[in-house]
């Protein structure tokens, strides 16, 4: 999948927006209000949309440069964030500490029952993020991977002549010939979408689940539970009618489509991964997203990004943690292999599944 913008010497992915800590519990179940639940397991990890893709970037492929910008507290949660950045080798220069304030952190809940994950955070050093703070001209990176809007106050609210400050950053990124893509959060809609649709004429990639792209689309996309594929295709095209976007991506538990401004649909189921693999599903949406962008940065073809894509998501289900999971690129096409897809067909099949998930047909630039 080649892009005229990569041409030149831009290599890398750059990642801004949320950096967060993450206190990452199992619980029996979600409790009503007023009832008690159980704490299985806990543990403290990096978290946040800019922090789970550099590192999962970095461990699918530890010579590709990755740097990122965002704001942390003048603390030892802040701290622990920068150590965590310079643990995977992740450029941060513009990783500032932010003085009087603390840092960003999450209760991330998986429950054991259900597997659904909920997260109650506090913005902290996010709230104060603002266009200034990303430093353009200073990167070299191909790709801007950005988030998340409703969760950061000053960059929600109007900036200079943009409507918010997220239309700023990928504006000029654009102007830089910086690829851009842009990470949603799980806010209503009534927020979201005011400060999303802005956005699009400034993005080249587009990648969301399900739900997102009926919401930004004013599109019924899971019914009961289930993902309507065929909505979530038309949906995208709907979304890539209103900006310059190359691809819309849309994921979901059993696979994923991915749509082009030039017509093209590429649908894949998602792996089996087997039951006892399994212990949390938070991060996986930034793996499957890392996965993606990787394929998308090496050139590699829109079927095999949306196979790596799959891979890492399945790799980063053996954690509770976004990113302890996350291995090389070699080793998640691995477990793909060993797994396989799921054997529920989806609506459209645009290849031969098993043929791409061999991992002879993958090569590390092409």
């Amino acid at each position: 999948m080649t892009n005229p913008e990569f041409q030149g010497t831009r290599r890398g992915i750059l990642t801004g927006g949320t950096w967060c800590v993450d206190h990452n519990r199992v619980i029996e179940f979600w409790p009503a209000e007023d009832a008690v639940a159980e704490i299985l397991s806990d543990e403290m990890q990096g978290g946040g949309s800019a922090c789970n893709l550099a590192i999962d970037i970095r461990k699918l492929d530890s010579d590709l440069p990755v740097e990122t910008i965002g704001l942390v507290g003048d603390d030892s949660a802040g701290r622990f964030l920068l150590e965590q950045a310079e643990l995977h080798g992740i450029r941060n220069s513009q990783l500032t500490v932010a003085k009087d304030t603390t840092t960003q952190f999450a209760e991330a809940y998986t429950s054991k029952l259900s597997g659904r994950r909920t997260h109650i955070y506090r913005a902290g050093a996010s709230a104060l993020l603002a266009p200034d703070d990303f430093d353009l001209a200073a990167t070299t990176a191909k790709i801007l991977h950005l988030g998340l809007p409703g969760v950061h106050k000053t960059m929600d609210q109007p900036y200079r002549d943009d409507p918010n400050g997220w239309v700023t950053v990928l504006r000029r990124a654009r102007a830089l010939g910086i690829v851009t893509n842009l990470e949603l959060a799980s806010v209503a809609p009534g927020r979201l979408v005011p400060l999303v649709l802005p956005c699009l004429p400034h993005l080249n990639l587009l990648i969301v689940n399900d739900t997102e792209i009926g919401v930004l689309a004013d599109r019924i996309t899971v019914i009961d539970g289930k993902t309507d594929v065929e909505a979530c295709i038309e949906a995208a095209q709907n979304i890539l009618e209103r900006g310059e976007m190359e691809t819309v991506v849309v994921h979901f538990p059993v696979g994923a489509v991915a749509v082009t401004k030039d017509g093209r649909v590429a649908v894949h189921p998602s792996v089996n991964v087997p039951p006892e693999e399994i212990i949390g599903a938070n991060g996986a949406g930034d793996a499957f997203a890392a996965g993606f962008l990787y394929g998308y940065h090496e050139n590699w073809s829109l079927e095999r990004c949306l196979v790596l894509a799959h891979a890492a998501a399945a790799a980063s289900l053996r954690s509770v943690s976004t990113t302890g999971s996350m291995e090389s690129w070699e080793t998640c096409l691995a477990y793909a292999t060993r797994w396989g897809s799921r054997d529920q067909p989806l609506d459209r099949q645009a290849v031969s599944y098993a043929r791409l998930y061999s991992p002879s047909t993958f090569s590390l630039r092409g």
